[in-house]
């Protein structure tokens, strides 16, 4: 007899700048999340796909689990946990203890006490494990094993891929049976306006420091064929007419960069040529409004 086809989602939690949508790009084989060495890049739940043979897995990206003292950072918290509620499977995501601790540190406990309240199965997947001591990657996986908490302990490396395949050969053991969501072709469920406006935001992360990323939301507009030239019309929200002043920069040096790379990484994946067109706006403390926040895509959960 045929095995039944297995399916699931699986939510991907963890502190913030852990690695989780490096991990999501990795399984899924191509960027559905942008990244960056900078916490909280990811604002909104990010899907991609995983399959197999006879079996998919719905891998949730989601902002870092953390204590939300503002609007924003409220809702994306609200958007992790809704994910979290909803997975067939948690992969929670920690990194190698450094020689100071010897057992999770508060963040990271605080999304164990928010994945034991949550009532689903979970991996602890030890993530950047290339970059830690094997003394302290072994303590680690001790230290979360003794809790009792997970089915399983991996140790990985995202951004090298050493140690994924066999969290890949271990997904189907832990999902239901259950239908194809996604057809053979497709890897994400954003759209095309929400995966060029991101990368255009991963940019503005890897580019500026402080307060200003933090401050930035792009919006895709308007998007146009000419020719053979896609057209794509966006804007960058900010708070502060100093952060305008610093993301056009002298001479608007700043925003070129900024439009360059980004165009760039949009021919690549979109495979036709692009002109971006970026204008930035000030929409004061956006971030703190409730009705902005909705606008700009970050409704309420």
């Amino acid at each position: 007899m045929t095995p039944p086809f297995r399916s699931g989602f699986i939510c991907l939690v963890g502190r913030p700048n852990v690695g989780k949508s490096t991990l999501v790009n990795r399984l899924a084989g191509r960027p559905v999340s942008i990244t960056s060495p900078k916490p909280q890049t990811t604002r909104n739940r990010v899907l991609g796909v995983c399959s197999g043979t006879d079996w998919q897995a719905v891998l949730v990206d989601t902002p870092g689990i953390h204590q939300a003292r503002d609007p924003l950072n409220r809702r994306l918290v609200a958007y992790a946990l809704a994910a979290l509620h909803d997975a067939d499977l948690a992969l929670v995501l920690a990194e190698p203890f450094s020689a100071r601790f010897s057992e999770p540190g508060p963040e990271d406990q605080l999304v164990l006490r928010r994945v034991r309240e949550a009532g689903v199965k979970a991996l602890l997947v030890l993530n950047k494990v290339d970059a830690a001591p094997e003394a302290a990657v072994l303590e680690t996986l001790r230290s979360y094993g003794a809790l009792g908490a997970f089915e399983e302990l991996l140790p990985l490396s995202a951004a090298t891929g050493r140690g994924v395949q066999r969290l890949v050969d271990l997904l189907p053991r832990y999902l239901p049976e259950g239908p194809r969501y996604f057809e053979d072709d497709q890897w994400t469920d954003q759209t095309e306006a929400h995966l060029l406006g991101e990368l255009v935001r991963q940019e503005i992360f890897h580019r500026t420091e402080q307060e200003v990323p933090y401050s930035t939301a792009v919006q895709v507009q308007h998007m146009e064929e000419k020719g053979a030239v896609r057209v794509v019309y966006a804007r960058i929200v900010v708070e502060r007419d100093s952060q305008k002043g610093i993301l056009i920069g002298k001479g608007g040096r700043m925003l070129r960069g900024i439009g360059q790379a980004a165009r760039r990484r949009m021919e690549t994946l979109l495979g036709t040529r692009v002109y971006l067109d970026l204008q930035v706006e000030v929409l004061p403390d956006w971030s703190r409004d409730a009705r902005r926040l909705a606008e700009l895509g970050y409704p309420e959960e």
